[in-house]
C-alpha cells in the first residue's frame, strides 16, 4: 500500500466500510480509487471514484467513508441512467438529497456541506426532483460524471506531466477491454446492468449474513428502480374504470329475433378533488386536471370537480361530460388548513354512487375516519403518506 496519507486514509475508510457496513462497503469495493483534479471533491462516472487529494485530505474518517459510500450508491442505483430529460443540475442535487439521507438514516456522518433535507426522507430521485427549487443554494457533494459529461483526465500544463494524470492514463489504459469496447457502444443501458446485479449480489450477501440493515430491505427494490410517472399511473387506473359489460337487451327487428349477449360499454361517474389549501403551486393544479380532461374522454368518463381546503369552495362541484373541456375557475385561490373529509362528505351525499375519487393534494391533513367503498387515488407532491387508497407520488 502507498504510503501518501491521502491515499492511506481512502483505503482505510473503504475497509471499515467492508467491516462495518459490508452492504455498502461491497459496493464500494467495484469502484477504483483515482487521484483527479479535475473534480473539487469526488467523483464518479459509474467505473471509478476520482478524488482531489487536498479535498480528502480535509476531511476525517468518518466523512471519506460516507463520501466513498455516497459515491457507490449513485452507481448502484442507476442514477447516471436515470436522468434522461432532466435538467442536470437539478438532477444532480436531487440524486445527492436522496442519497445523503439514506446514508443519513443508516447512521453514517455526512460532511457539513451535504445536502440534507428530511422532507426528502424516503424519497427517490424521481421524487424529489420536482420539489427542488431551481433557487436552491445546495449543491451536491461530488461532480457526476455519466454520460459524457467531463473527462476524468487532467489536463498538464506546457511541458509538464502531473502525478494525478499519469495515474488517470494509467487507469483508462488498463481498462480498454472488452468490456469498455461494450460499453462504447451502449455504455448506459451496459453499466445499469453490471450495477443493478451487483446491487442484487450486496444485499444478498449481506442479508445472508445477517449484515443487511432493516430499512435497506424496504428501499431497495423501490429505490434501484424508477417508478411509473404519475402521468402513466393515473392512465392506468381510470382506464381500469371503463367497463364493458354483457347486454342481453333486446336487439331491434333487423338483427332478428334471438336474444344474444353483447358488449355494452357505460360512462364512469368520476370525482375529482384539488386541494386548495396553499401549499399546492396553481400551475401545477392546471397540469394535473389537463391530464385528467385528455383521459376522461378515452374513458367516457362524467366528471365532477371539487375544490376544497378546509372546506368545499363555493364553486364546488363544476360538472363536465365526457366531451367537455375541464377549465378552472379563474381567481382560484384557497387558504388555511387542509381538510379531506368535506369532499367524501360530499360524495356519500350524491344520489349516484362514484366509481372512483382522485384527489390532487400534499396530504398533510384531516382525513375522514373510514375508508369509502369506491377507489381512492391519492397524486400526492411532498412524502406524507395516506391511510387508505392508492398513493402516487407526484415526479
Amino acid at each position: 500500500m502507498t504510503s501518501d496519507p491521502v491515499t492511506r486514509k481512502l483505503h482505510s475508510a473503504r475497509a471499515r466500510l467492508v467491516m462495518e457496513r459490508p452492504f455498502v462497503g461491497a459496493l464500494v469495493l467495484h469502484l477504483d480509487l483515482v487521484p483527479s483534479r479535475r473534480t473539487r471533491s469526488m467523483a464518479t462516472d459509474a467505473r471509478a471514484i476520482y478524488f482531489n487529494p487536498d479535498y480528502v485530505a480535509r476531511l476525517d474518517l468518518a466523512e471519506t467513508q460516507f463520501l466513498l459510500a455516497h459515491e457507490a450508491l449513485h452507481c448502484a442505483l442507476g442514477h447516471f441512467a436515470r436522468g434522461r430529460h432532466r435538467i442536470r443540475e437539478r438532477w444532480d442535487l436531487a440524486c445527492d438529497y436522496s442519497v445523503n439521507q439514506l446514508l443519513v438514516d443508516d447512521g453514517m456522518r455526512a460532511p457539513a456541506d451535504a445536502a440534507l433535507d428530511a422532507r426528502f426522507r424516503g424519497l427517490a430521485a424521481e421524487e424529489v426532483y420536482p420539489l427542488v427549487s431551481d433557487e436552491s443554494p445546495a449543491l451536491p457533494l461530488d461532480d457526476h460524471w455519466f454520460g459524457g459529461r467531463a473527462v476524468a483526465l487532467d489536463q498538464p500544463e506546457a511541458g509538464r506531466t502531473s502525478g494525478a494524470q499519469l495515474a488517470d492514463s494509467a487507469f483508462l489504459e488498463a481498462h480498454r477491454d472488452g468490456f469498455d469496447e461494450l460499453a462504447t457502444r451502449a455504455p448506459t443501458a451496459t453499466l445499469a446492468d453490471a450495477w443493478k446485479d451487483r446491487l442484487a449480489a450486496a444485499a444478498n450477501e449481506a442479508a445472508q449474513a445477517g449484515r443487511l440493515p432493516g430499512q435497506w430491505h424496504e428501499l431497495l427494490g423501490r429505490f434501484a428502480q424508477p417508478r411509473l410517472p404519475w402521468r402513466a399511473l393515473l392512465e392506468r387506473f381510470l382506464v381500469a374504470l371503463a367497463r364493458e359489460d354483457y347486454s342481453f337487451a333486446k336487439p331491434s327487428r333487423r338483427e332478428g329475433e334471438a336474444v344474444l349477449p353483447g358488449l355494452a360499454g357505460r360512462e364512469a361517474n368520476l370525482v375529482v378533488a384539488l386541494d386548495t389549501s396553499g401549499s399546492i403551486d396553481r400551475k401545477v393544479l392546471a397540469e394535473f386536471a389537463d391530464e385528467v380532461d385528455a383521459l376522461k374522454g378515452r374513458i367516457r368518463a362524467r366528471v365532477a370537480l371539487l375544490f376544497c381546503d378546509a372546506a368545499l369552495s363555493r364553486e364546488s362541484p363544476l360538472r363536465f361530460e365526457p366531451w367537455e373541456a375541464i377549465a378552472l375557475p379563474p381567481g382560484l385561490v384557497g387558504g388555511g388548513g387542509t381538510r379531506f373529509t368535506p369532499v367524501f362528505d360530499w360524495a356519500d351525499r350524491e344520489p349516484v354512487r362514484p366509481d372512483a375519487l382522485v384527489y390532487f393534494t400534499d396530504a398533510q391533513g384531516e382525513f375522514p375516519d373510514r375508508e369509502p367503498d369506491y377507489p381512492v387515488l391519492w397524486i400526492v407532491t411532498g412524502n406524507a403518506p395516506v391511510p387508505w387508497g392508492t398513493r402516487v407520488q407526484l415526479n
